[in-house]
Order: structure tokens, then sequence, then C-alpha cells
């Protein structure tokens, strides 16, 4: 969805607000995605010769567990506020997607939002164990302690465990 920027600010500026549908979908979030519709609120408010413009949306992020590849579903949810002057608008590191005429791509900028906003490493939970590798599930599993995890540290690193205290 477009919302000209440009003209919103040259108009009488009454007070705007929209909510829009977008798919995400075959959009790369680091190996998560959102696979159903975001529906997203826009409003634009004039004040002064600012405006501020306000963006709000939910989804439910895939993926799979960093850890145990189990599958991972967890809400996100973005409020983002953004403050543009006329200035704004024809300057080239403005960091909202404006194009030539000064309209505001508001799906790249929900994309831009929720990159932000999901994390770059999903675990299943903070506990996750991950996966044994000895037999390949999940642990805690049945196997026993492999053998780097139960062998004693070499002695001539044990300089380094008095820079831990």
């Amino acid at each position: 969805m477009q919302f000209d920027l440009r003209r919103f600010m040259a108009s009488g500026r009454a007070d705007w607000q929209q909510t829009f549908d977008c798919d995400l979908s075959g959009r790369d979030f680091a190996g998560a995605r959102i696979e159903d519709p975001v529906t997203a609120g826009f409003a634009a408010r004039a004040e002064g010769d600012e405006v501020h413009m306000t963006l709000r949306a939910k989804a439910s992020v895939h993926g799979e567990c960093a850890r145990c590849l189990d599958p991972v579903c967890l809400d996100v949810q973005v409020d983002a506020e953004w403050t543009a002057r006329e200035r704004d608008l024809d300057d080239p590191d403005f960091e909202l997607p404006l194009n030539a005429e000064g309209c505001l791509d508001l799906d790249d900028w929900l994309y831009q939002e929720f990159c932000f906003q999901i994390p770059t490493v999903l675990l299943c939970s903070a506990d996750c164990l991950g996966l044994c590798p000895q037999c390949g599930r999940k642990r805690p599993c049945s196997c026993p302690a492999a053998p780097e995890e139960s062998a004693q540290p070499d002695a001539r690193l044990s300089v380094l465990r008095s820079l831990l205290n």
C-alpha cells in the first residue's frame, strides 16, 4: 500500500488512518516466515511542519528451534512511530521506503519493522538442550553422557579459568 506523504504534507493535513492487509509470506526473515496475511494499522497526524506516523501490526512467526529443530510459533508485535518533515522527502538517506514522488511504501516499512522485531535465533524454550550428538534425539535422552561432556578439561588451559573469576 502506498501513502502519498508529499501530498499529505501539502494538503489541508486532516488526520489520516487506514487499516490494510499485507502479505509477507514471500519475504525472508532469516529463516523465519510469516505465513498468513497481516492486518496493519497506519495513522498520520500533522503537527506544525512535522508529520507523525504510526504503524501497528501483529503476526504469528513460524520457524524452527535453533537447538532442537522443533517447530516454533510466536506472536510478534510491531509498534513503530516516525516523524517526518518536508526536507526529509528529498534526503537520499531518509530511512523509510519512499519512492521519487514522495510516496511511502507501507508494505516495505512493515517488512522492515518485522525484521527488527523477529529474533534472529528462534528457540522453543530458553532452556532447550538441543539434540544429542550420539542418538540425534531431543535432549534429555537415554544416552550416556558424551565423552566430550564427561572429560576433564585439559590442565594446560586452567589459566583461562582464572580469567572467568
